[in-house]
């Protein structure tokens, strides 16, 4: 009986040493996004983990927090952790060449999520993520849609004006943005009535953008809203809001949809006409999966990895959204 327990208790602690071992043989993946206070951003890091983790790997998490030179570090901190594979969401493309250079050089597999980079040498660091001007035209085709509906256009006691959320400073919104504007304009709207609102991505910055244009239009009755994210186009919401205007008045469009499903969730009346879906988990998801083929596996990634959008309303947000999407929105 004795020597019974004594090969038994043998045999837990060798396997209890090749988990160890196997812990630390582990390759280290490490996804770096520029901002961890949005959900999008939290969704894609949760399920990048989720994923290395279920192939076999290891994962961390870093946050750039909108910071350029806090990026760079970054990916100097990750390469130092031992790093295998890092996957980035830029603070600003401008990095892109000074990143790409330090994975490099380092032996480090590197891939750009959302917004594109190029490396030193002028070539696209291979990309998961979206199709920016194929949202941007959903999202346009979406608002001339509801805009046609609501009839606003035919009305003469109503004056229509348009309020796009821009950072001019990212290609992936620009994307976005111009193919939102191109749809809207067929809707011959004048040009003096689109007015741009120049903001960092965050939802406080596009309001303080936002309130000083619609003080200073107030002959416009009716206001249209899309652009680069859904914080953008809440911010602006937002700032309609403290003017006065009501819901009724706006018709807002998101791109992500994590914000303007909110107040569907809480049945609150809401600007938030529309949004499209685009889900942090599934880009999360296909980056870890791209960054583990390639360093376990040997395959090389796809300059290009796009993600499937859909739009929703609050008729059918339910049906299309996953079930994790729906439980942020407060469901």
């Amino acid at each position: 009986m004795k020597r019974f327990v004594v090969v038994i208790l043998a045999l837990f602690v060798l396997l209890t040493l090749s988990t160890v071992v196997m812990a630390q043989d582990a390759p280290l993946f490490i996804a770096i996004n520029k901002s961890a206070d949005q959900q999008y951003f939290i969704d894609l890091q949760t399920a990048f983990i989720a994923k290395i983790e279920e192939l076999g790997g290891s994962a961390k998490k870093f946050d750039a927090k909108l910071d350029p030179g806090l990026g760079v570090s970054l990916i100097d901190d990750a390469i130092s952790a031992g790093a295998k594979g890092i996957s980035i969401t830029v603070p600003d493309q401008t990095i892109g060449p000074a990143i790409a250079k330090a994975a490099r050089d380092a032996g480090v597999v590197l891939i750009a999520t959302d917004d594109s980079i190029l490396d030193e040498n002028g070539d696209p660091v291979p990309f998961v993520g979206f199709d920016g001007k194929d949202m941007g035209k959903k999202v346009g085709e979406a608002t001339v849609k509801l805009l046609e509906e609501a009839g606003w256009l035919k009305d003469a006691d109503k004056k229509v004006g348009v309020l796009t959320a821009e950072i001019e400073t990212l290609s992936v919104i620009v994307d976005r943005t111009d193919a939102e504007k191109e749809a809207i304009r067929t809707t011959g709207i004048p040009e003096e009535q689109i007015f741009s609102v120049p903001y960092t991505g965050e939802t406080l910055n596009a309001q303080d953008a936002a309130s000083p244009i619609i003080t200073a239009n107030p002959d416009i009755t009716h206001w249209v809203v899309f652009g680069g994210n859904d914080e953008g186009v809440l911010g602006v919401i937002n700032a309609l809001a403290t003017a006065g205007v009501d819901t009724d008045n706006i018709i807002g469009v998101g791109l992500g949809a994590y914000e303007a499903c909110k107040p569907w969730a809480a049945d609150q009346p809401s600007g938030f006409k529309a949004a499209l879906f685009i889900s942090g988990l599934d880009v999360g998801s296909k980056a870890a999966e791209v960054l583990y083929d390639a360093v376990v596996n040997g395959i090389v990634p796809p300059e290009k990895s796009i993600a499937n959008t859909s739009i929703v309303t609050p008729d059918n947000y339910l049906e299309l959204m996953d079930e994790i999407s729906i439980a942020n929105c407060g469901k």
